[in-house]
């Protein structure tokens, strides 16, 4: 009979799950004591490692002060002030300012509202339409789910939101010309810079360019889902330096914190901040009872001064780059069909023959974790402290599985 917690993304009739214990760095052992190395970072978030205790000391000696306060007006606190003036700093987008969730379906929501709100305050309520990708994963809240480029992930919920469509991931010219068609209505522009939870897909060369110019030339916002990405996935803090295309709204989380407290936010442009501002008495009525979180707050701001300390976005770099090396030294011998990634997040796309949840089986059991994508692709996503020698244990868990 199963138990009473309810599983996310997982069959509600499975009775048995195994138990995650502890974990060290990039390992993790579960309640029998199998060691394994955590290639996908839990579920793409665990940049410096787990079982950092001076993320403990800094948790703690949080909660020793204030655990929690609302930051409603007309109240504040030092750890979210502090951290949104560090994010801030962090993105390539000019005097920015961050509104905290604390997630990244709240963070997609909060964005989608802060676009739609942005037109209205600008005087243009009919720009209620949001364009999103075939592909793109944006959390599961309502907002989220109808943003959604996933159908299984939308069946069954009823009416979603309504004036959000979707175009082909990697057609420019269909953007284009919705866009062109609808220059009046558009509100926003939602893309992941790389498709991560759909398997890893990279943008096509010159696709974020192309898409910035459009919102531009059409009065739409440019929004980037970097839940994933950002924090040093690519090896720059954000996406948007990697690829060098600025947006309007950056909704983030997982990497934010390392997933030692749940934390997700909204970085928001001038464009938008000027809108906000335009009436002093304006109020946002938007927001969530642990916005600004000081225990989640503390946390993130030691989790990036650990990324800063210890040099870990050159080292995620090179070890997406010896991870890449390997995976595709497989895929030249036949062993997989090809492989998709950039920076340190990696795909495998299998054969025909070949099932995705019978090899991530087989390979959880040799003591690496990954993840499958339906049936047809692994996905990689180590923690950024992953040493060359667990790489290579990773591979070769890959190797020997395919084999």
């Amino acid at each position: 009979m199963p138990g009473a917690f309810l599983h996310p993304f997982a069959k509600p009739s499975r009775e048995r799950f195994p138990s995650i214990t502890h974990g060290k760095g990039s390992l993790v052992w579960d309640h029998t004591g199998h060691e394994m190395i955590d290639a996908m970072a839990s579920l793409w978030y665990c940049q410096i490692g787990h079982g950092r205790g001076d993320m403990a000391d800094a948790i703690a000696g949080q909660i020793r002060q204030i655990e929690a306060y609302s930051c409603f007006d007309p109240f504040t606190n030092g750890p979210a002030d502090e951290l949104a003036e560090k994010i801030a700093s962090l993105t390539p987008m000019p005097d920015a300012r961050v509104f905290f969730a604390n997630s990244g379906s709240e963070a997609i929501d909060s964005a989608m509202k802060l676009a739609r709100l942005t037109q209205v305050l600008d005087g243009q309520p009919e720009r209620r339409l949001i364009i999103s990708r075939v592909r793109g994963y944006h959390g599961t809240n309502y907002g989220g789910t109808s943003a959604q480029g996933l159908p299984l992930n939308k069946e069954g919920y009823g009416t979603l939101l309504d004036d959000v469509v979707q175009v082909p991931a990697d057609d420019i010219e269909a953007l284009s010309m919705l866009m062109a068609e609808h220059s009046n209505r558009v509100a926003a522009v939602l893309t992941e810079p790389v498709q991560g939870a759909a398997g890893v897909y990279p943008p096509n060369e010159g696709y974020l360019d192309e898409a910035r110019r459009l919102c531009d030339q059409h009065g739409a916002l440019l929004i980037f889902d970097e839940v994933i990405t950002g924090f040093g996935r690519l090896g720059t803090w954000f996406a948007a330096d990697h690829f060098d295309v600025v947006p309007d709204l950056t909704a983030f989380a997982k990497g934010v914190t390392s997933g030692y407290m749940p934390l997700g936010g909204v970085i928001v442009g001038q464009r938008v901040s000027e809108a906000l501002e335009s009436d002093r008495d304006f109020i946002l009525r938007h927001g969530y009872t642990y916005s600004g979180h000081p225990t989640a707050s503390a946390a993130g701001l030691k989790n990036i001064e650990i990324l800063e300390k210890n040099n870990l976005l050159k080292a995620a770099s090179g070890m997406g780059y010896r991870l890449e090396r390997g995976l595709r030294a497989i895929a030249d011998d036949g062993g997989v069909d090809h492989v998709r990634g950039v920076g340190a997040v990696f795909a495998v796309g299998l054969r025909d023959d070949q099932n995705a949840v019978h090899l991530r089986d087989a390979m959880i059991e040799a003591g690496v974790i990954t993840r499958a994508i339906g049936t047809d692709t692994i996905t990689y996503c180590p923690p950024f402290v992953t040493t060359d020698e667990q790489i290579d244990t990773i591979v070769d868990v890959l190797a020997e599985a395919v084999g």
